[in-house]
């Protein structure tokens, strides 16, 4: 018996106490009582009421308020010479006259907490978004005035400040990357407008990606509402590990699905607002895809893990030697799972720091340095392109051709563009279901540069030879790439 369940020593202690009287009563009474003293040990909170008053004075309830423009489109129009012409130009003066053409005020109400005791809240961005003026209610009463210190629509958090010679409550931040799914939380804010209000549940689960490159929300079933948001989802230490933002519901209510930005990213995000008033993000410089199994095998690569480069404009990548093929598979000494590991990686760096890549290129690793851009100042970078060539023929459910001055004008190619133009694709073939189309450009084939059909029947050709199922192509769509690894099928 003593293996069958691990408690503290005070446990195992209470445990060999009842235990032989509990099996003379019989093996379930004993199976019982077990599980009573199992549940003791994992610490099951008996109330929040104590937490909940620790930590209530840093929540606050957040009113904001916007000036809209009345819409001035007059209601009816009547043709010019018509009988009720007049009537309609004394009806909407009238109205101009009766304010109904003046701005108005709305307001909205999310919820925030203190992390400074002089004054510095965080909430969501769109809690304040567009608003002129932003009211902060404090839990012991009293409201202030607040700023917009900076905002990150990226990750939906906005930091505010308010101005007081009192020192306020306030709490800290922990770090939510030990939080375990099943772990209990708290979530407090201002549902509904209903004041400050406090409910409970468990972590539902990590790591959930909703639309954003740098989503990462706990996901719980404490009821969260409208008005939740901004508000902090505490652990029982009393530590925020969340920014309560959203919620999955058929019907605008709490149904137990709600999404809280974990503190880990918001703790960065938070410090880069304060100190910058907005997000200094590295940016590397490529244009990336995850990579499947069949690219995988296309390429000779043992694992489908990193992120496949499609593109390199001009920027740091290009500067250190990155191309269009690599798979990155680790980033400054951490591993590449996917695109969207490597995206939070390379937000997360310092801009301007030098960093060590790991990328697999013809079927070996090789390490470059590259020093990292600014994500903000490079959003608008365009993507490089490559130089040209004219035949025509059928090869693997495809009919492509080189590129001519009719064609090139015909799908907007710039001059420098090069590689086979797909003008036909037949319906039943496997280029069809990976969503190869007319139009498409195919500007390389087993990471080589097409520049005519030669060209690529040789690529298909070297990979039947290597024993390979697929090729992997590149292919171009009204200038963006992507990888498709095409099987070999015969035809």
């Amino acid at each position: 018996m003593s293996n069958a369940i691990a408690l503290s020593q005070d446990k195992q202690d209470e445990t060999r106490k009842v235990l032989p009287w509990a099996l003379a009563m019989g093996l379930s009474v004993a199976l019982l009582l077990l599980q009573t003293l199992s549940a003791a040990a994992r610490g099951a909170p008996e109330s929040f009421a104590d937490l909940a008053e620790k930590i209530s004075p840093a929540v606050v309830n957040i009113t904001t308020s916007t000036t809209v423009a009345r819409n001035t489109a007059p209601r009816g129009v009547a043709p010019e010479g018509s009988p009720f012409e007049e009537f309609f130009r004394e009806f909407q003066d009238r109205n101009r006259g009766g304010n109904g053409d003046r701005p108005r005020r709305s307001s909205a109400l999310g919820s925030g907490f203190v992390i400074s005791e002089d004054g510095f809240v965080v909430t969501n961005n769109h809690v304040i978004e567009g608003a002129d003026e932003i009211l902060i209610e404090f839990f012991e009463g009293g409201e202030l005035p607040a700023k917009v210190i900076g905002t990150d629509p990226n990750t939906d958090i906005a930091l505010l400040k308010v101005e007081t010679d009192k020192s306020l409550s306030f709490v800290s931040f922990g770090d939510s990357d030990i939080s375990r799914v099943g772990d209990w939380v708290m979530a407090m804010g201002n549902p509904l407008g209903q004041g400050f209000s406090v409910s409970a549940g468990i972590v539902s689960a990590r790591n959930r990606a909703l639309s954003g490159s740098y989503d990462d929300y706990i996901q719980t079933d404490a009821a969260i509402n409208r008005g939740n948001s901004g508000g902090p989802l505490f652990n029982m230490d009393g530590d925020v590990i969340g920014v309560n933002t959203a919620i999955l519901s058929p019907n605008g209510g709490s149904i137990g699905i709600g999404f809280s930005m974990a503190s880990n990213v918001v703790v960065k995000v938070v410090d880069q607002l304060k100190e910058f008033g907005e997000t200094r993000r590295g940016w590397l410089g490529v244009r990336i895809q995850d990579v499947t199994d069949d690219v995988a095998e296309a390429i000779g690569l043992e694992n489908a893990a990193g992120a496949l480069v499609t593109d390199v404009p001009d920027g740091p990548s290009m500067e250190a030697g990155i191309k269009a093929g690599d798979v990155i598979m680790s980033f400054d000494g951490k591993d590449v799972s996917d695109t969207r590991s490597l995206v939070k990686t390379v937000g997360n760096t310092q801009v301007g720091k030098a960093v060590r890549v790991v990328v697999f290129r013809d079927g070996k690793t090789e390490t470059l340095k590259v020093t990292l851009g600014r994500r903000e100042e490079a959003e608008g970078a365009v993507p490089a392109s490559q130089p040209a060539a004219p035949s025509k023929t059928e090869v693997l459910g495809l009919t492509i051709s080189e590129i001519t001055d009719e064609l090139r004008e015909q799908l907007d190619l710039t001059d420098s563009a090069s590689g086979l133009v797909i003008q036909d694709v037949v319906e039943t073939s496997k280029a069809y279901e990976k969503g190869l189309r007319a139009g498409d450009l195919i500007t390389e084939a087993g990471q080589q540069k097409l520049a005519s059909v030669v060209d690529l029947t040789k690529q298909i050709e070297a990979a039947r030879e290597a024993g390979r199922k697929s090729l992997l192509l590149l292919v171009r769509r009204a200038g963006d790439p992507r990888f498709v690894a095409l099987a070999l099928e015969e035809g």
